[in-house]
């Protein structure tokens, strides 16, 4: 089996000596040295994150922390690297839906790359864009994008797992139009998207969000799980945790509503009505799913915290999926 990764997290050493892979750095497959031809391994598309999960028998084990990567069998793997392999697959809790695409992008091999700058877009422009229902996306930081934003944007902030993301979420093939500060975020975004078989934006705007519309910008407060914990005290608010299923089952919020962040397109009518306070592990997945609910007008607070070091500190009563509080799990 071969392991195409970019270690940004993993101990390469570590890995390869445990799960008996070959562990390739990052570059073209199609660059392997002859001793390595018989693989039957294709690259091109597809190097972003996915969770790996414990190959230790136990289904429910937790997930590593997601890494990118791309895992290629061998044509002369044999029976107990298949077993291997299913098992490692079996723990996994979900992948990108972009992955889908990644078979007929690897197989047709990768073609010229135009990483020339976008069409520019004024706020005219933008405007029609978002009249018409096209993804324009918001690369900066999650807390500029808080602090104000164009109605109807959405924030994938290119300071995180930006390609991941908008590539799980937006529909396959849809336009999508980049907002950034700089011509350099415009720039990189492409880059990124270009990985995952997203080849050209259709339009782009550098600047600030108030050169980006003739309109009032939005905004959405920010908090932390502390002030989760005393709101709860004096108003009823809805808490709606969007991590995986898995990180779900381990621990979550009492009482919280869990729609992971790639299945609530499809379940936006499942929101809570009212106040709906928005958290995942760390703020990012927080911010793209609170940007999506300002945009279908929902009343949102974007919790911007560490849940593994805060919500348990702050008071708020953990349990896992079979409703024991958190602390008594082994």
């Amino acid at each position: 089996m071969l392991l195409v990764t970019s270690l940004q997290t993993w101990d390469c050493k570590s890995i390869a000596k445990a799960s008996k892979v070959r562990i390739l750095l990052p570059g073209r497959v199609g660059g392997l040295s002859p001793a390595s031809s018989s693989l039957a391994a294709k690259s091109g598309h597809g190097w972003h994150a996915l969770a790996v999960a414990e190959p230790h028998g136990d289904r429910t084990a937790h997930l590593k922390r997601s890494i990118p990567f791309s895992v290629c069998a061998g044509q002369g793997h044999n029976s107990a690297e298949k077993a291997y392999t299913a098992e490692l697959l079996a723990g996994l809790d979900a992948w990108p839906a972009y992955y889908a695409q990644m078979g007929p992008a690897n197989s047709a091999g990768p073609g010229a790359a135009d990483l020339s700058a976008p069409e520019p877009a004024d706020a005219a422009a933008l405007r029609v864009r978002l009249e018409t229902g096209e993804w324009v996306v918001d690369l900066r930081a999650r807390t500029a994008f808080a602090a104000g934003f164009v109605p109807g944007t959405f924030n994938f902030g290119i300071d995180g797992q930006f390609a991941t993301y908008l590539g799980w979420l937006i529909p396959w093939g849809s336009p999508v139009t980049l907002l950034g500060e700089t011509p350099e975020q415009v720039a990189e975004a492409q880059r990124e998207l270009v990985r995952i078989g997203i080849d050209r934006p259709t339009a782009a705007a550098t600047g600030c969000p108030q050169e980006w519309t003739d309109g009032p910008l939005e905004s959405f407060d920010r908090a932390t799980f502390a002030d989760l914990a005393q709101v709860r005290h004096h108003r009823p608010v809805a808490i709606l945790d969007v991590r995986r299923v898995g990180e779900w089952r381990e621990s979550h919020i009492d009482g919280a509503v869990n729609i992971p962040i790639h299945e609530l397109l499809g379940r936006v009518a499942e929101v809570p009505a009212g106040e709906v306070w928005v958290h995942c592990a760390a703020g990012y997945r927080a911010s793209i799913v609170a940007s999506i609910l300002s945009a279908h007008g929902v009343h949102v607070v974007a919790v911007d915290d560490s849940y593994a070091e805060q919500a348990a500190s702050s008071g708020l009563p953990l349990v896992t999926d079979q409703g024991q509080p958190t602390e008594e799990v082994a």
